[in-house]
């Protein structure tokens, strides 16, 4: 049982990564960003998620530096954007990522879409940035099974992790066994659908057993299924909300209401047709 923000688990690398961490996509750059994740740190939050397309990670890397919180204790995450995919620019925009992020070396790097054609040689950056020791863990984002099989037919490393849109309305339970199988770790990002949840029955019912909110309900449902999440606020006050789930622990009857809520529905792009 997750029992604490900073319980981890052990990618198949032997990297431990929280299990719970801070999201900042359209997070504004600048004051707003760099508020969030110290706020974020200073209520025990350890994992911070940005991406070059989010366009904040100067932001991220001065919060982490006014943090005080030992760099070694952080698991810091960012991602390559499609129009920088490709060998040589997939190692320039790494670069670039590092300097805006005042890091000698990062916890986590993913490729952001699997732009068809290109995430393959993508790849094999990211797996000279691993063995080059730049990076302590290597994964991508919004992958399909189907994209999974295609990168490992020759692959050296094996994704450590996959990054995709998950909520009761997306359950993805055929990638998540997938990924089970192959010891990859699904994360979760839009974990609460961009609160368009929040206001659901079955959430809400089960929340007020608890005496809970259907946003830690789902908080607490993500990491009773194994997957790891970010959910993203700006707000101190929702912040601290969403990390205070691991107090309590659904039920098997919880579990399988919440799995009833699945009809395959995105906020997001389907990765099959995001190409750019």
């Amino acid at each position: 049982m997750v029992s604490s923000i900073q319980d981890c688990t052990t990618l198949h690398n032997g990297v431990k990564m929280p299990w719970f961490g801070l999201g900042v996509y359209k997070v504004e750059e600048g004051k707003t960003v760099i508020e969030a994740v110290k706020a974020a740190l200073h209520h025990g939050y350890r994992s911070i998620d940005t991406a070059s397309f989010y366009k904040n990670e100067e932001g991220v890397g001065h919060a982490i530096r006014e943090s005080g919180v030992p760099r070694k204790e952080l698991f810091i995450t960012t991602k390559v954007w499609n129009t920088d995919q490709g060998y040589k620019s997939t190692l320039q925009s790494f670069e670039e990522s590092m300097n805006k992020l005042g890091l000698e070396y990062l916890d986590l790097y993913l490729i952001h879409w699997p732009v068809k054609d290109k995430y393959k040689e993508t790849w094999k950056a990211l797996e000279t940035l691993y063995k080059e020791g730049r990076v302590r863990a290597i994964g991508v984002s919004n992958f399909h099974k189907h994209h999974l099989e295609h990168l490992l037919t020759d692959a050296d490393i094996k994704p450590m992790v996959n990054q995709v849109e998950y909520h009761p309305r997306l359950t993805q339970l055929e990638l998540h066994t997938y990924c089970q199988e192959n010891s990859i770790q699904l994360e979760a990002w839009s974990p609460l659908m961009r609160g368009r949840l929040l206001d659901n029955k079955i959430l809400n019912e089960i929340g007020e057993k608890y005496s809970k909110t259907a946003s830690q309900v789902i908080l607490r449902w993500d990491l009773q299924n194994e997957v790891v999440t970010i959910p993203k606020s700006i707000r101190e006050d929702r912040i601290i909300e969403n990390a205070s789930i691991f107090d309590f622990q659904l039920t098997s009857e919880d579990m399988a209401r919440i799995n009833s809520l699945n009809e395959n529905t995105r906020v997001g792009t389907n990765p099959d047709s995001y190409d750019l």
